[in-house]
């Protein structure tokens, strides 16, 4: 094998593909890194979008020393001893973290004195979302770029500049498996390519042999996909079982990732059944897990009994309703101040089991309703629990 995404990556900013939105010719990261003045950042997105290849390339750019580190194996005696010898200099490296989720709370608070002294220029790559893992102090020092999945016509272009060093007979479906299937991942694209080179001919079928799912996660521009996975969620919204098991049968058929169904499955438990059947999002998450560890042929079956089970179930949209007109009343400006007897410690706050369970007493300054009680399933239970709770 040739490690096609080894040979290509790219050499230059101006060889790099993608992530205009981040790169382009009036975006403030450029405009920061033509002036020298770099600011410590997070890119995070989807693999092989170019994250540690526009670390490097930064690097050079800014022509400082290049300093890899993994999250995984990380240890701090180690970036100390990196540190060291460019204490008492003008030079500044780049210290390039990959799996930067990893770090713990520890290793975190190390690298607050670093960056706030301007020790190095911390850049850190990740698959997750920094929001989430990376604490508030790290957050405040440093500015967050998500990275986007490749398009068709990105991938497209990466391909051809292979074939002109690499010639090869392949079929022009093979090409398009290629892409599409990669779901916006250029490293996986140029991994398979890699192995099917060693074939005389690369085709459809040899192709599937070595990836027999898409890896797509819902970043596909495929007009069918979307359209697929749409009809599902609309024939269980439906309560139509038969049509949803057809159009999972076709998602299946086509490569789809199982893991991707399973989380539309999830969102759609809440969205549309709720808490007209609240176990709808146990089943939906039970089938999340296990397709993620099972995998197909199998993981058909279980697809196939949640599809059923949530087409079977009866259909609200009470939870779904009453978050979103919540929030639309706050973003309208309806933030009211915490009465004062729910506060912590006061002296006001009556404890409802002292009171058999519930007891008359402020929680809102003013009345506000967002949850309209129905009939459906088991919200007629719900709606009757908190009246007999409230003894209406």
């Amino acid at each position: 094998m040739k490690n096609l995404a080894n040979l290509f990556r790219p050499k230059t900013l101006e060889e790099f593909v993608g992530q205009e939105h981040i790169l382009g010719h009036k975006s403030a990261l450029k405009q920061a890194l033509l002036s020298g003045n770099f600011p410590h950042s997070f890119f995070y997105g989807v693999p092989g979008t170019g994250k540690t290849t526009l670390a490097r390339l930064i690097a050079g750019k800014l022509d400082k020393p290049f300093l890899q580190l993994n999250a995984t194996n990380f240890k701090l005696e180690e970036l100390r001893s990196m540190l060291k010898q460019y204490k008492n200099t003008l030079t500044k490296p780049i210290v390039f973290i990959d799996e930067v989720h990893r770090l713990n709370k520890a290793q975190q608070e190390f690298l607050l004195p670093v960056m706030e002294n301007q020790e190095a220029i911390i850049i850190g790559a990740s698959t997750e979302n920094p929001y989430y893992t990376l604490t508030n102090a790290i957050r405040s020092r440093s500015l967050l770029f998500e990275f986007s999945p490749l398009n068709k016509i990105q991938l497209s272009s990466i391909l051809e500049k292979v074939f002109q060093s690499y010639p090869c007979h392949i079929t022009q479906e093979a090409k398009d498996y290629l892409i599409e299937s990669s779901s916006g991942d250029a490293r996986a694209m140029l991994n398979l390519l890699d192995v099917a080179m060693e074939l005389e001919e690369i085709d459809l079928a040899a192709l599937k042999i070595l990836r027999s799912t898409s890896l797509k996660d819902g970043s596909s521009e495929d007009d069918t996909h979307y359209n697929l996975i749409s009809a599902l969620i609309k024939s269980i919204r439906g309560s139509d079982e038969n049509a949803a098991i057809y159009y999972l049968a076709r998602l299946i058929c086509a490569g789809e990732n199982p893991e991707f169904i399973a989380r539309r499955l999830v969102i759609l438990s809440s969205e549309d059944i709720g808490n007209a059947n609240p176990n709808a999002l146990n089943i939906a998450t039970s089938t999340m897990l296990a397709v993620s560890k099972i995998g197909y042929p199998e993981a058909r079956i279980i697809l196939s009994e949640c599809v059923i089970y949530l087409a079977c179930s009866p259909k609200s949209n009470t939870a779904y309703n009453a978050i979103n007109e919540a929030m639309k009343a706050i973003d309208d400006g309806e933030i009211l101040p915490i009465p004062k007897n729910i506060l912590p410690k006061s002296k006001d706050y009556l404890y409802p089991h002292a009171y058999g369970g519930w007891v008359q007493q402020k929680y809102l300054q003013k009345p506000l309703e967002f949850v309209k009680h129905t009939q459906k399933g088991f919200e007629k239970t719900l709606f009757e629990w908190i009246q007999k709770i409230k003894g209406s």
